[in-house]
């Protein structure tokens, strides 16, 4: 029988724009072994990234996914090298900004034949930072199709590429996958682990999320989750741990009071799991040494993925256009 294949995609701003999950990160192995097997597909087609924040692998992962299928690449740091957009309807616009994001927007898809778009949260804004209201703003005025290089409150590239690691491990059994939270000197997004849990949610794994009281993500996120508070009893026979720090939720955007430097990740704790992380990470903060060098880490192994997970998805899109 021949294999179902996955529809086109028109945009990639959520976990809800991949039809078949299974056979998308089959697909995006096999252009691992194989990455130029669609080199003319982008042919004379554009890819722009629109940074609002700072990036290291997502911009060089996905320049590099544009250009193994045959694309031009045009990057914008959006602070630093273009006017300041305004986002809502009606302002007057006499102020800090320059530029409406519904000119902008349909001025780049003049450009561009893919617009990619890396915007971080306020952490002090929920509903506003829960609106998307950076890229949902690009979906909304762009006349070309729009790539989520991570957002307010998901990183759905980063988990495309967590689903592919763990995927080419191929254990012989169903996984069980933890998601530990771990602490952190500066208030972070709950972008990553939001998109994780939710493609953890996809996946025929057993998935438990582990962190302090306080630190639980958004109901709408973990839906029926198992949420274990003691650190050691959900990292028990663990096959994978992916560790990652995020600000309250409920305490929106807030490092909560307390010492939580017992919950940074360990060689003991990790016993004989697979260590995951999306990187950057802080050495001996968020993780010990021991982990990061030992062959239980899977970072590089995840951070190459980045690659495969862009090339899949822009391959989708070009498919579609």
């Amino acid at each position: 029988m021949e294999r179902a294949r996955v529809r086109p995609m028109k945009k990639y701003t959520d976990l809800t724009d991949i039809d078949n999950l299974e056979e998308l990160i089959k697909e995006a192995i096999e252009l691992k072994k194989k990455p130029f097997s669609h080199e003319t597909l982008g042919k004379h087609k554009t890819l722009v990234m629109l940074f609002f924040n700072s990036s290291l692998r997502t911009r060089l992962s996905t320049e590099k996914a544009a250009r193994n299928l045959g694309m031009e690449v045009t990057v914008m740091n959006f602070n630093s090298d273009a006017w300041q957009l305004e986002f809502e309807d009606g302002t007057v616009m006499n102020a800090g900004t320059s530029e409406h994001i519904k000119e902008a927007a349909k001025v780049i898809s003049q450009y561009a034949d893919v617009i990619a778009v890396r915007a971080f949260p306020t952490l002090t804004d929920k509903l506003k930072d829960e609106s998307e209201y950076v890229i949902n703003n690009f979906v909304k005025h762009a006349t070309v199709p729009v790539l989520n290089m991570e957002s307010a409150t998901g990183h759905p590239l980063q988990a495309l590429a967590d689903a592919i690691t763990i995927t080419e491990q191929n254990l012989d059994k169903k996984p069980k996958v933890v998601m530990s939270w771990a602490p952190h000197p500066k208030a972070l997004p709950q972008a990553v682990p939001n998109s994780f849990a939710q493609m953890m949610q996809k996946m025929d794994v057993d998935f438990v999320i582990t962190h302090p009281e306080g630190y639980e993500l958004s109901n709408a996120v973990t839906g029926d989750t198992t949420i274990e508070y003691d650190q050691q009893k959900a990292l028990e026979d663990a096959d994978f741990v992916y560790v990652k720090n995020w600000s309250s939720y409920k305490e929106y955007g807030q490092i909560l009071p307390g010492d939580n430097s017992s919950w940074m990740m360990t060689k003991e704790k990790l016993g004989n799991a697979k260590f995951m992380h999306c990187l950057p990470v802080r050495r001996n903060v968020i993780v010990e040494d021991g982990v990061l060098d030992s062959d239980q880490s899977l970072v590089i192994e995840e951070a190459n993925n980045r690659t495969y997970s862009a090339q899949v998805v822009l391959k989708k899109i070009l498919q579609s256009i």
